[in-house]
């Protein structure tokens, strides 16, 4: 049996009505988690740039940072919170190195446009600025659902009641038939 994005056995063979179903569903959370991270990271980044005198790109990844941290906490808790939650040190561990390169990714386009061709105006700053971000999601997309927030194993359905007493461990089984004989 293959295996699907996640690393993970192949879930059973569903109709692609149902596949395409689910992925729209998930796309749609992640985009509604990630608008209100983008108007975050936004408004950050302006406010920022007009209330200090750093530079534009610092500027940006303050505002990326904050909306990193809002993102983190809509992606666990509302875009992935069916997904496995058993290792959230790694969990964590890759989703700061996935947004970094993210961050990297929606910085180094605004850095290009600013110091590259010298558009620095705050009309040019946030076109550019949006650009990046659109770019990063892309491939933040695709990172976290490939890999931070990994689909949990899909079980199949048993005919037989009993075939789950299959796959507990031995010592496991030995300790009920010790409680029954007592």
């Amino acid at each position: 049996m293959g295996r699907d994005s996640s690393g993970f056995p192949a879930a059973p063979p569903s109709t692609l009505r149902q596949r395409l179903s689910r992925l729209t569903r998930e796309i749609a959370k992640f985009g509604a988690v990630g608008g209100a991270g983008l108007l975050v990271n936004l408004a950050v980044f302006n406010l920022v740039r007009h209330v200090t005198d750093l530079q534009v790109v610092r500027a940006s990844v303050i505002a990326t940072i904050v909306a990193i941290a809002f993102n983190y906490v809509g992606f666990r808790y509302f875009t992935y919170r069916d997904r496995d939650k058993s290792g959230r040190t790694r969990e964590m561990s890759l989703f700061l190195l996935f947004s970094a390169v993210g961050l990297v990714i929606e910085n180094g386009v605004l850095y290009t446009a600013t110091y590259g061709f010298g558009w620095d105006s705050p009309l040019q700053s946030n076109i550019f600025k949006f650009l990046g971000i659109a770019v990063a999601t892309l491939f933040r997309f695709w990172s976290y659902r490939s890999w931070v927030f990994r689909a949990l194993p899909v079980r199949p359905a048993s005919a037989d009641p009993e075939s789950f007493l299959e796959t507990e461990r031995p010592r496991d089984r030995e300790r009920a038939r010790q409680r029954t004989r007592v």
